[in-house]
């Protein structure tokens, strides 16, 4: 018999590509989105559109138990990969009282409600590097003290102890990927690596004359989605549930992305960038900057792609979804 995967923010990046890994494992595979996906499939489901004959989708939010109580209920999975979340981390200063009620009840309503109708069920929870924030150490493992910076990151920082207190308390397998930058071709236009790889399409293509960024100076770990949503299995395929950070060991800065991508289409960033102020954030994580060791060591996972190339990957998209007059590809 199959085994069954429930995925919520399949939708999203990381969710499309867990999708198309777990069916090509040979899951049944379910997925959460919002209601008003499913009455706009063009715009909220492209990232889906090459699988929507082979999955199944039910509507619910996660701000409300009683949708997602009935979703596991009729699902019954198996696996649980609790990916989706108000995830942009400028927009959580914005709204942090969404942002952390959201992020906070919702991982609280998917762990209560595998532990009332699946409880044998593994679930995954999607940590965040932005729990390091201001890191007190580098590069930054499991036992790295968190000091988030951001009510994203206080949010992930309360799911991340809601799993660790479900494993502890009721016996789950329950655990969380504390995953590192991680980007693609299908990350959202709001995140600054894509807004970087658009952008440059744009003024190659003559269709734009500049791109305003913020801080270029803030240094990440930059990693592939496809890679990560490879590690988020192998965790749920382990005899015992853990924590385990997931990167590439590299650390890079948003000025290096921005040299890679205008040089990658034979043009001088300088000539085209403004830095904006208002694209800062109040309080900024300088360094990010994982050690996947424990990964590595446990299971076998790595990093494929380099940042070279992932830069080189976002931005040839781009150039041939703005040829193909912004068809989704």
């Amino acid at each position: 018999m199959k085994k069954k995967a429930f995925i919520t923010g399949i939708d999203g990046q990381d969710g499309s590509y867990l999708a198309e890994f777990l069916l090509a494992k040979g899951y049944k595979v379910y997925g959460m989105v919002r209601r008003v996906a499913l009455e706009d499939p063009e715009h909220h489901l492209w990232r889906l559109r090459h699988l929507l004959d082979k999955i199944k989708l039910y509507p619910a939010s996660l701000e409300s138990y009683p949708s997602i109580f009935n979703v596991i209920e009729k699902v019954k999975p198996d696996e649980c990969y609790h990916l989706a979340a108000q995830s942009f981390v400028s927009y959580s200063f914005e709204d942090e009282f969404s942002t952390i009620n959201t992020n906070i009840n919702g991982t609280h309503f998917v762990l209560s409600a595998i532990k009332e109708k699946a409880p044998k069920c593994k679930i995954y929870f999607a940590a965040s590097s932005e729990m390091f924030g201001q890191v007190r150490e580098t590069p930054q493992t499991e036992n790295t003290p968190f000091h988030p910076r951001s009510p994203y990151g206080i949010s992930k920082v309360a799911g991340f102890d809601l799993t660790r207190n479900y494993r502890e308390a009721y016996g789950l397998f329950a655990l969380s990927g504390i995953l590192f930058n991680h980007e693609s071709p299908r990350r959202g236009f709001e995140f600054v690596t894509r807004k970087i790889s658009y952008g440059v399409a744009e003024i190659k293509l003559g269709l734009s004359k500049k791109l305003a960024v913020g801080n270029i100076y803030a240094k990440r770990d930059w990693g592939f989605a496809g890679d990560y949503v490879r590690a988020m299995w192998m965790m749920l395929q382990q005899d015992r549930p853990d924590d385990y950070v997931i990167a590439t060991g590299e650390t890079h800065s948003v000025k290096e992305f921005l040299e890679l991508a205008f040089g990658h289409v034979g043009l001088d960033w300088k000539k085209f960038v403004v830095i904006d102020k208002t694209f800062y954030r109040p309080s900024e994580v300088h360094l990010l900057k994982g050690d996947y060791s424990k990964a590595r060591r446990k299971f076998g996972w790595r990093p494929s792609v380099k940042f070279k190339d992932l830069v080189k990957m976002m931005v040839d998209h781009d150039l041939l979804r703005l040829k193909n007059k912004g068809a989704d590809i």
